[in-house]
């Protein structure tokens, strides 16, 4: 099942599909922002049967890359555009570009300066400005798309950070672009640095931010298939997040994520008592009613004993996908 409800099956080979019923892809969108926005709707594009909604994940994905300076995401948009649509669309490699040229040139003339304004921090040894400056080469770098320089240059920030605040901004970019590049191990190690550091230096909780970590920390277990640790994280969320961390997750999948998790792995107890009784991810089932619905059917059907191994092997599936 998708984060937004929307029914999935598996396709042959494996790889999941959009059903052929019709989605509101434009609400689905909405739910996110940045890179992870437009490569949801990539996803979709690839994925759905419905060639309609498909084409329109492409469209929308091609405007969202136009606001930014990711021409190797264009150029890769503009060629799956290509093969579905008419020669004379004004979706074509061609007639984009003069664009394209033109933001590959800025972004060399602003690598420039980047690097001659670095070089001028080292030779003063400035560490504070050496630091902005490998940060900013981090932005530059993941703005274009070239996800591994810029997890290289956000690393590098950290023999220059002097606040606990550049230590958890560090991380945070760290974490980023290693969810993206799906590299969970790092996510792992810069969530807990992350976590050391707050608890060391502040008496004070920053619920936000302790959120986000939460986040990071339940794809990272979701990805090594670790269920049971996934599903205590996104459980655990507070629902303050909101939509405040969209560039990497949605409350929704928060709330579909950690319901699914926790039906796989949670006994009945663990269920009632930090699912179904947890007035703060309570907030966040609000969100998707059908997510809500299956945790009380699920632990409805228990109590009357009618739940089977095949219930729980039915939700395992259900993240698979």
């Amino acid at each position: 099942e998708g984060a937004d409800g929307n029914d999935v099956s598996i396709a042959n080979g494996g790889g999941g599909v959009m059903s052929s019923e019709q989605m509101d892809v434009e609400a689905y969108a909405s739910l996110y922002s940045g890179r992870t926005k437009i490569m949801r709707l990539m996803f979709i594009a690839e994925r759905c049967v419905n060639k309609s909604t498909g084409l329109e994940a492409l469209r929308m994905a091609y405007h969202e890359i136009k606001k930014d300076d990711n021409t190797a995401l264009l150029k890769d948009v503009l060629h799956k555009l290509e093969a579905r649509l008419a020669p004379n669309s004004p979706f074509s490699l061609l007639q984009e570009q003069d664009w394209i040229d033109a933001v590959e040139r800025r972004a060399q003339l602003r690598k420039e300066k980047l690097e001659n304004e670095l070089n001028g921090y080292k030779t003063n040894l400035i560490k504070e400005s050496i630091r902005m400056g490998y940060n900013d080469f981090g932005d530059f770098f993941y703005a274009h798309g070239m996800l591994a320089e810029a997890f290289k240059n956000y690393v590098r920030t950290r023999d220059y950070c002097t606040t606990s605040k550049h230590i958890i901004q560090m991380c945070l970019n760290v974490i980023l672009v290693s969810i993206e590049m799906g590299q969970f191990m790092h996510v792992s190690s810069y969530v807990t640095k992350a976590e050391q550091t707050q608890t060391q230096t502040s008496d004070l909780q920053d619920t936000l931010l302790l959120a986000k970590l939460k986040c990071a920390a339940g794809l990272a277990h979701l990805h090594a298939s670790k269920y049971k640790l996934a599903a205590r994280k996104f459980v655990e969320t507070n629902f303050e997040l909101g939509n405040n961390y969209t560039e990497v997750i949605a409350p929704q999948d928060v709330a579909t994520y950690g319901a699914l998790c926790a039906l796989a792995s949670f006994d009945r107890s663990e269920l009632k008592n930090k699912v179904i009784d947890n007035s703060n991810f309570r907030n966040y089932l609000e969100l998707v009613p059908e997510v809500r619905e299956l945790i009380h059917d699920f632990y409805s059907r228990e109590s009357l004993g009618r739940c089977t191994s095949k219930d729980r092997g039915n939700a395992h599936q259900r993240i698979i996908q």
